[in-house]
């Protein structure tokens, strides 16, 4: 019997071993390992979008400085648009089919080469030519793919709301960095303190992040996968994953509850000093405000209540406070009405982003998810390829409160639309 017993117990830490192995090399690295890489995707992550905004901030100068008009920027910014519009859903493809660390080191190239070009802009046409790494430049989406893989679907909204901090520390590092540097030693040095940081992103990918992120047996679906299609870009493959239960109908939800905010803040600049009248400076100060309470929205309050409430209550508490903010934007006049409105907006748009991101990758295979991440990435791009010509009417024709009276009339009547509906929201198992 002891003999049997020890064999039973041999037997038992063979199946064991065998369970841990098909787990794959990011099973093996435990839980405090896939906690360090997770926290390396967020420093990527916060690097990143700090190089962004300081190029963002410093923009406008260098156009001007080589003699781009206003109607000039606005092209270059479409242009830069359409590019990450086109390369989000190529980049996830690309980091389903080659693995996260591999989509996030191309990013954090392409980002090299794009402050590259941008050091070397001394023409109209050279800084036109600096907007094409942009297609490939993703880093949100990357750190967003090796969360999720390294993450469980009951872990996962938390962990994808906590990239919020990230947002905030880019947006408020990134705008003061790129006044400061430009200021001081001049309009190129931003591009280049980009590039230095660019690169070292990609050397903190190279060796931090696991050539693996995936369990095994997720690699095997992988290589088996439901894609019908090996090409980057497929239309066919977009089809195919709207068609799983409950993808189009929170994908339309996402798409049109941020549309009427987000060309709202496509036309900030211009609100800021036509209806607010602020300066150049407080203009900033108001950013940085923005970029605090993103921190603390999406680092303290998001991961909390996604641990206690059901996703689909989340995803229409949003709609509904977007509602309300709708409301608030077509009554308000100064622009302390405005900071009081922030604070419910970035709630709204933060929980909005989070949850719907979180939803719709559990709801495809897991060979899939860096495409839906991809899919969920153009949302913003396309609002700003298409916001300008659209917010530009809206504001010239009837004002600031149409955005408001748009908002409200388009969130109530999807939230009537998530009341009714009995949206399918079963995770997809591999």
């Amino acid at each position: 019997v002891s003999t049997m017993n020890a064999k039973t117990s041999s037997e038992g830490e063979e199946a064991s071993g065998m369970k841990n192995e098909t787990l794959g090399e990011s099973g093996c690295l435990g839980q405090a390992k896939r906690r360090q890489v997770i926290h390396v995707a967020y420093v990527i992550a916060a690097l990143d979008l700090t190089f962004l905004f300081m190029q963002m901030g410093v923009m406008p100068y260098l156009a001007k400085s080589l003699g781009v008009d206003s109607v000039g920027f606005g092209y270059l910014q479409t242009t830069f648009g359409v590019l990450q519009l086109v390369g989000g859903y190529i980049f996830g493809r690309f980091a389903d089919q080659f693995g996260a660390r591999a989509a996030l080191i191309l990013s954090c190239a392409s980002g090299s080469v794009f402050f590259l070009l941008m050091s070397l802009s001394t023409s109209i046409p050279l800084l036109f030519l600096s907007r094409l790494p942009g297609v490939f430049m993703h880093g949100i989406p990357g750190a967003q793919k090796v969360i999720t893989d390294m993450t469980t679907p009951s872990q996962r909204a938390g962990a994808l709301g906590k990239l919020g901090l990230c947002f905030g520390v880019g947006i408020i590092a990134g705008s003061a960095l790129g006044g400061v540097l430009s200021t001081k030693f001049g309009i190129y040095v931003p591009t280049y303190v980009g590039l230095v940081g660019s690169l070292i992103n990609t050397l903190i990918a190279m060796v931090w992040i696991p050539s693996q992120t995936k369990p095994k047996s997720d690699h095997h679906v992988t290589e088996h996968s439901t894609s019908q299609s090996g090409s980057l870009f497929s239309i066919r493959e977009i089809l195919r994953l709207m068609k799983f239960p409950g993808v189009m109908e929170v994908f339309i939800v996402k798409v049109f509850a941020g549309l009427p905010i987000g060309l709202f803040m496509i036309m900030f600049s211009i609100i800021s000093m036509d209806f607010f009248g602020l300066e150049a400076v407080e203009s900033g100060y108001l950013m940085s405000y923005f970029g605090v309470l993103q921190m603390v929205v999406q680092g303290l309050v998001v991961g909390k209540l996604a641990s206690h409430c059901t996703e689909m209550t989340l995803l229409r508490l949003s709609v509904f406070v977007f509602a309300g903010v709708g409301l608030g934007m077509a009554l308000m006049r100064t622009v302390w009405h405005y900071c009081i409105i922030a604070v419910p907006l970035v709630f709204a748009f933060s929980m909005l982003a989070t949850i719907t991101d979180s939803i719709l990758t559990k709801a495809v295979p897991s060979s899939d998810t860096g495409a839906m991440l991809g899919i969920c990435a153009s949302v913003q791009p396309l609002t700003r390829t298409v916001g300008p010509t659209i917010g530009g009417v809206l504001y010239k024709q009837f004002g600031v409160s149409s955005f408001g009276y748009l908002q409200l009339m388009v969130n109530l009547g999807l939230f009537v639309y998530l009341l009714k509906s009995k949206i399918p929201l079963g995770e997809m198992k591999s």
